[in-house]
């Protein structure tokens, strides 16, 4: 798969493919692919959602110093949203485990329609094989994903240095979300996460900027559970939409 990185590059390009992968959703040769997904993130999200306001007050409590209490008013705030944020990516990672074969037939999916019905040239797998294929695929990304994450968070602990670790924190979970829904589709052909990561890095802007949509959507309640599924069709048009630039180019 060859990829017009320049055209990806373009955050106002990038960001438009979420909601495009919710419109095209929407179309009937895609609904039997997001059953399962559906109910994964329902349960996923109301745990989430649980453990979010029963825990939140007396962990921001805890995470905001005396010496800033006086600054508490604009700090609080912050911290409410960046946790928020890092209970549903985390509990998105889990859900995306258990949903990541359905991800892979549904990127499949929506590059068949794309392309006009041509089917994907990739090797037909038995059943049980590919879905312990993409499981094992995500158990890579969730590895990836905790050898950078702890670290952030260890940061949210330390005083000074917790006031930049949102925006930090935010950077990485949208560069992150870009790579965890771009495998889907770059999977489909054979290419290896070390791969993929090389290939988003040529587009890095536009892949923060296309994670950063995803990161909002996931953050609003009940809207949340049609996003993941929303974002692997948005995640393989948008690639899509780079290849096509760079074989149009070469005519």
């Amino acid at each position: 798969m060859e990829i017009e990185y320049k055209n990806l590059n373009n955050p106002i390009h990038a960001v438009k493919w979420p909601f495009e992968g919710l419109r095209l959703l929407m179309k009937p040769g895609f609904r039997q692919y997001i059953w399962g997904p559906i109910l994964i993130n329902f349960l996923f999200y109301s745990l989430a959602f649980w453990t979010a306001t029963e825990y939140f007050s007396s962990l921001l409590s805890w995470l905001i110093p005396d010496w800033l209490s006086w600054l508490e008013w604009l700090i609080w705030p912050i911290f409410f949203t960046t946790l928020v944020l890092i209970t549903f990516f985390t509990f998105t990672l889990f859900a995306n485990l258990l949903a990541a074969p359905f991800y892979g037939k549904l990127a499949e999916k929506t590059e068949e329609y794309l392309l006009g019905g041509k089917p994907v040239p990739n090797e037909s797998i038995p059943l049980a094989k590919g879905i312990i294929s993409s499981m094992a695929s995500e158990i890579r990304r969730l590895s990836y994903f905790l050898f950078r994450a702890i670290p952030l968070l260890i940061l949210f602990i330390i005083p000074g240095v917790n006031l930049l670790a949102p925006i930090l924190w935010i950077l990485f979970s949208a560069w992150f979300l870009a790579l965890e829904y771009m495998s889907y589709p770059l999977e489909e052909h054979a290419v290896s996460f070390s791969e993929q990561r090389k290939q988003v890095k040529n587009f890095r802007l536009g892949a923060i900027a296309f994670g950063g949509i995803t990161m909002l959507g996931l953050s609003i309640p009940i809207l949340n559970i049609l996003v993941p599924p929303a974002v692997v069709v948005g995640a393989t048009a948008y690639i899509l939409s780079g290849e096509h630039k760079k074989a149009n180019a070469s005519h």
